[in-house]
């Protein structure tokens, strides 16, 4: 940004502005602070899954990011913290934010309401994975595990959005006379 601004001055900097902001998304984060963002998004998932499945009825117990139901044990390992989809949802609510709104407040309202709408549906596919393990156990792994995970992903997105549509919808409200 230091270089930009001395060779080309204020005004190539403020219309490259939003593409800068968005390059922290192409580093990779260090592992000792991946560990320690990974180890409570797994251990949030897993305990929001558990009490979805007790109220679904399904027994299941937890021991940290361990969950034990009757017919198998579910592990929500790393890789299941939803680090990667949070991320990605922030960068595309970012995204969908500049083009398609505005209104700043909106935007960062759009930003913040992306963590849990990130967290919730992590903890939806823990959930859904538990419930196929006691229910139609071949479709908990491979393929099916995978596309699990883009289907989920495709509503958190569609959750983003709406989320906009009600931030509009509101903002409206507040400006009509």
């Amino acid at each position: 940004m230091g270089i930009l601004l001395a060779l080309a001055g204020w005004p190539l900097l403020k219309a490259l502005a939003f593409p800068l902001i968005l390059l922290p998304f192409m580093v990779r984060i260090p592992a000792i602070i991946y560990g320690q963002i990974t180890l409570p998004l797994q251990l949030l998932a897993s305990s929001l899954a558990e009490h979805a499945l007790n109220l679904i009825g399904i027994p299941v117990l937890r021991e940290g990011n361990i969950l034990e139901l009757a017919s198998r044990r579910l592990s929500v390992v790393e890789a299941c913290s939803g680090i990667r989809s949070l991320l990605s949802l922030t960068f595309l609510s970012l995204v969908y934010g500049h083009f398609f709104e505005p209104r700043l407040w909106i935007r960062v309202v759009l930003l913040i309401a992306t963590v849990p709408i990130a967290i919730l549906a992590n903890a939806f596919r823990v959930t859904v994975t538990g419930l196929l393990y006691e229910y139609k156990s071949e479709w908990a792994d491979g393929f099916y595990h995978t596309m699990e995970g883009w289907v989920i992903f495709m509503v958190a997105l569609a959750a983003v959005a709406a989320t906009h549509r009600t931030l509009g919808w509101i903002a409206l409200r507040r400006d009509a006379p």
